[in-house]
């Protein structure tokens, strides 16, 4: 049978962990907010939308910050970057940043990119970024003009290459 003192001791050890485990998730929610929603495959998390710039979104995850704002948090498989986000990762968390702006009526501070190795990636939500997103999306709504960028991978597979005259191989 168990001494007195070692259900003791295994009792505080239990309290130790749980406290330690309460600490770690105070401070991740300290750090990036509380959870407001995730987006599951048995449970999707919140559509946004904007009828005025016509984008819809989900982001992976949305967060409370103590301040009440939403931040959205944009989760990736692969590593991270070495050289900072890719173009199309950096336009994904703005898109979601002027959604939650939208929908919320309160611009987020930033959003976050988690990458599968446990870095993050604060974007800071400037009026630059907003700028820089809008004027994509102005220059995307525009009717195709028939440019092509030839690209050697690309050009080398592709069906067309015996008539075009923009071919890069």
């Amino acid at each position: 049978m168990f001494a007195p003192w070692a259900l003791v001791a295994l009792a505080g050890v239990v309290l130790l962990i749980v406290g330690a485990v309460a600490l770690l998730r105070r401070r991740q929610q300290r750090r990036s907010g509380h959870l407001l929603r995730s987006d599951l495959p048995s449970r999707p998390g919140m559509r946004l939308s904007s009828p005025r710039f016509r984008i819809v979104g989900r982001p992976d995850e949305l967060r409370v910050i103590p301040d009440g704002r939403w931040v959205p948090v944009e989760l990736k498989s692969r590593s991270t970057p070495r050289s900072g986000p890719p173009l199309s990762h950096l336009v994904q968390v703005a898109a979601y940043c002027l959604l939650v702006e939208e929908t919320t009526g309160r611009a987020p501070p930033y959003g976050l990119l988690r990458y599968g190795d446990g870095g993050e990636l604060r974007i800071d939500w400037t009026p630059e970024l907003r700028q820089r997103l809008l004027d994509l999306r102005r220059e995307l709504a525009l009717p195709y003009d028939g440019r092509a960028l030839p690209s050697p991978g690309r050009c080398s597979r592709c069906a067309w290459r015996w008539a075009c005259d923009q071919s890069a191989a």
